[in-house]
């Protein structure tokens, strides 16, 4: 009997110090050549049996990984997909059975006799023991592999764009691919069905903690619905900032199997990072969490090390806290299996910087980087500067909120923004003023849209400046080409007193004899009624300069106009065509491509912002007689 414990024992010695000794092997030649499924290191899906046991690693506390039991159950065929295939496991140790399956634990490397199987990437809600399902090593290593060399651009032609979408400042997002809903934490059943008592009996990924730092709850409860359709669940919705580290070198004790990883979404003074676990390291290259994250595709985000402060144990779902810490490489891919990334190799983030005037008269600097997604940018934009707003000064009730700055395009001039809003969602209006142009560059369909950084200066009031233009007047009913006429526009604000502004107009020397007609309004009214509403930009640099010429909504504008026949092309307004132009534009053997108008714009003048933001519109008319 002493004999059989001995030997016992001896085994189980032998498959630690096997899985030790892989791990090692792995510090010892960081430089291997590309794995493959014939590799000895890598365990054969096709010798996974029922009854085998083996050691998981993952990190519970601090930045050494500690091991854990493993005991095969079986192997699902056809899990998530007819081509792939998931090992169901039971995990033991006391750490494992305190905390279950946790979120943060996908991608922990699972060894039988010293070669590795694959990474835990599964759970069952609820379930009453820690089961697991396991992504075979196999299956992450095939995908990235045949997705190597593919770039972070998606080639797409160009869109359609309206100029209300360029002059919107109310940012909604509008995913051309599938919302992520593959990181539940229960089953997805409608409430009422008939299937809820089998909640908890899917299989599925294991939610990855997104901890957002530095963002409030109220902030994140506002922008939840976007937050969710973009697959970022807010699982432990605690942390801290995260500093802008430099990129690090990486030794052979960098990211082993086990250790603790951060994908990072944004980090300085904001940080949003996703936790997982390193399952693979051949030599540069990174294999984790052994399911998708947000199912990018190729993919830009910095990799970092992280260091756990504890694990969570919760009744519907454990988590760890992690912290980021050194930047040691780049996710380069986001895909079915898993997240791959490389060593030595710097993303490229969209540096932010806000100068926040509060209504206090202090001034608060956030400087923080952004991941370069087509997708995310936009909604990690609107969320920060919300957030910045709202962590200062009030985020209900009336205020009035500028926003001025630029947002730089490398190979473009920059697009300016210069904004005002007074109501009582300003905030999100001025968050909004940031997020839309970006969204319209990332979506236009342009190849190589490369964004560079962005600077805003913005001021905050608790105070209400808004009026309404209620009518306009002029000194005289005709006038002579060349000469100064004076509108005067009557503006009442919010407290019911009126003012006037006037304002000189100079009849163009080159204008026909007649009537012309006199536009006073915000630029949204004139935005809104300009006959050029969308247009197909042909290159970058015109979709740029649309969106630098779109009329602000918090000043007035004074436009003069002819009635005679016109068009629009594309972008250009084309007044005073003669009848010969307009005949061939308008034949039998053509349609479309132009905007017929009956008015022809002579003049517009852009006037200084008011003390108050001016909204409403108003015409009137005057004759030319000289």
């Amino acid at each position: 009997m002493k004999k059989f414990v001995v030997l016992a024992l001896a085994l189980v010695l032998t498959s630690v110090s096997a899985a030790s000794a892989a791990l090692a092997q792995q510090k010892a030649s960081p430089a291997a050549p590309s794995v493959n499924a014939s590799d000895p290191r890598l365990f054969p899906l096709e010798d996974v049996k029922p009854g085998l046991k083996g050691v998981a690693r993952t990190v519970f506390a601090g930045t050494e990984p500690e091991e854990f039991g493993v005991e095969i159950l079986g192997v699902l065929p056809g899990f998530p997909n007819p081509r792939q295939s998931a090992i169901i496991a039971r995990l033991t140790g006391a750490n494992a059975e305190r905390t279950g399956v946790f979120g943060g634990m996908s991608g922990s490397p699972v060894y039988i006799d010293g070669k590795l199987v694959g990474a835990i990437a599964f759970s069952f809600p609820f379930s009453k023991e820690p089961i697991a399902g396991i992504t075979p090593i196999k299956q992450m290593i095939d995908i990235f592999e045949s997705a190597q060399g593919q770039g972070t651009s998606r080639p797409q032609e160009p869109r359609p764009v309206s100029f209300t979408q360029l002059a919107s400042t109310d940012f909604k997002l509008n995913l051309p691919r599938p919302a992520v809903t593959g990181m539940p934490l229960i089953a997805p059943v409608a409430s009422g069905s008939s299937l809820a008592s089998l909640m908890g009996q899917e299989l599925s990924p294991i939610a990855t903690p997104v901890v957002f730092g530095g963002i409030s709850k109220d902030s994140l409860a506002l922008f939840a619905p976007q937050l969710e359709a973009n697959g970022l669940l807010p699982v432990s919705g605690v942390g801290g900032a995260a500093a802008i580290t430099p990129l690090e070198k990486s030794t052979a004790d960098t990211l082993t199997p086990g250790a603790s990883v951060s994908v990072q979404l944004v980090r300085g003074d904001y940080s949003i990072a996703a936790s997982g676990t390193v399952t693979f390291r051949d030599g540069e290259r990174i294999y984790a969490f052994g399911h998708p994250f947000l199912s990018l595709g190729a993919a830009e985000m910095p990799m970092t090390e992280s260091s756990v402060v504890t694990v969570i144990p919760n009744a519907n779902n454990s988590f760890k806290l992690a912290v980021p810490t050194k930047m040691v490489g780049s996710i380069t891919q986001d895909r079915a299996t898993g997240v791959y990334g490389k060593l030595g190799q710097a993303p490229k983030m969209i540096p932010v910087k806000i100068n926040l005037h509060t209504s206090r008269d202090r001034t608060d600097v956030y400087t923080y980087e952004v991941a370069n997604d087509q997708f995310l940018t936009p909604l990690l934009l609107n969320l920060t500067v919300f957030n910045t707003i709202t962590g200062s000064e009030r985020g209900l009730g009336d205020s009035t909120i500028s926003v001025h700055g630029q947002i730089n395009v490398a190979g473009q001039a920059p697009i300016k923004i210069d904004q005002r809003f007074s109501a009582n969602n300003a905030p999100a209006l001025a968050a909004g003023s940031v997020a839309v142009p970006v969204n319209t560059l990332l979506t236009s369909g342009f190849e190589n849209v490369q964004l560079g950084s962005i600077t805003l200066d913005i001021t905050s009031s608790d105070t209400k400046y808004a009026g309404a233009l209620e009518r306009i007047a002029l000194d005289r009913t005709e006038a002579g080409r060349g000469e100064t006429f004076e509108i005067q526009a009557y503006v009442r604000n919010a407290s019911g007193k009126q003012f006037v502004q006037r304002i000189p107009v100079k009849i163009p020397s080159d204008v026909p004899l007649g009537q012309l007609l006199v536009f006073v309004g915000d630029g949204g009214a004139l935005q809104e009624g300009s006959p050029a509403r969308s247009f197909v930009p042909t290159d970058l640099g015109q979709l740029v300069d649309a969106i630098n010429k779109v009329k602000k909504s918090d000043r007035l504008y004074v436009k003069l106009f002819r009635i005679t026949s016109g068009a629009v092309i594309g972008t250009s307004e084309m007044p005073n065509l003669p009848p010969s132009f307009v005949a061939t534009l308008s034949n039998d053997r053509t349609s479309g491509g132009y905007t017929p108008t009956v008015l022809s714009p002579v003049y517009e003048q852009e006037l200084p912002p008011a003390e108050f933001v001016i909204s409403g519109q108003q015409l009137i008319g005057i004759d030319v007689v000289r």
